[in-house]
């Protein structure tokens, strides 16, 4: 009994992988959703990951502020308005989770060095996606766009700084962002896999209060701007 149910389960399983075969990958492949992309506007959500970094500015030769990057994950919805046959406006706000450590090496004392950066940010992009010629049920398309970001952990109203071991940034920021992903048409949904650089053009960081004395955290910093490789994957 247990040969024939394994025996089954390999010629449904060999059954199903030749369909997904025949359907994607073919000469002459089934295709999928056929007028998918003729809709004026449709709707999605996306679920991936992030890495966030900072780039530093100095004013003045010296030791640079280390970072360390961890992964972290996105969450949103995604609004798709088809301008025409190739060029799509898509609106993807989401949530953001993701957190840096900066190190200060001129620092002596531990709680002095080590600066946690927490960040949950509301994200908003708009951005251009510029689609391919189909090809059976893949369409390879680039993405592009600005974006605004609201940190609902920036410490922006706080009294204390770094010298109480709070490290400050402002709640907006501004950024652009370029990549590339892949439409793949299956039989009831698409996915959509796809990469992106996302690049600060706004400095970010609060300065110390100057009248606490000079800061070794943020006086020498002339700019610090976000910038993060993002990994979603969507589904329509």
């Amino acid at each position: 009994m247990k040969k024939t149910v394994i025996l089954l389960l390999l010629v449904l399983s060999t059954k199903g992988y030749s369909q997904f075969a025949k359907s994607m990958f073919s000469k002459d492949p089934i295709i999928n959703l056929e007028n998918w992309q003729k809709q004026r506007l449709y709707f999605g959500y996306y679920l991936g990951f992030n890495s966030f970094d900072f780039k530093f500015d100095y004013k003045n030769p010296g030791p640079d502020v280390q970072v360390k990057k961890t992964t972290g994950f996105n969450v949103g919805v995604v609004a798709d308005l088809r301008l025409q046959e190739y060029i799509n406006l898509r609106f993807e706000p989401g949530l953001y989770y993701t957190k840096r450590d900066l190190y200060y090496p001129n620092m002596a004392l531990e709680k002095d060095y080590l600066r946690e950066v927490n960040s949950t940010y509301i994200h908003f992009p708009l951005l251009l996606k510029f689609s391919s010629l189909r090809t059976g049920n893949i369409r390879p398309y680039l993405v592009g766009g600005m974006s605004a970001t609201l940190n609902l952990s920036s410490n922006s109203k706080s009294q204390d700084d770094n010298f109480e071991g709070k490290f400050r940034v402002k709640p907006w920021t501004a950024a652009y962002e370029i990549g590339f992903g892949i439409d793949i048409f299956s039989e009831y949904f698409i996915f959509s896999p796809s990469i992106r650089g996302m690049f600060g053009i706004t400095d970010e960081l609060i300065r110390d209060n100057p009248a606490k004395g000079p800061s070794p955290w943020t006086d020498n910093i002339d700019s610090m701007k976000s910038r993060a490789i993002l990994i979603n994957f969507t589904f329509h």
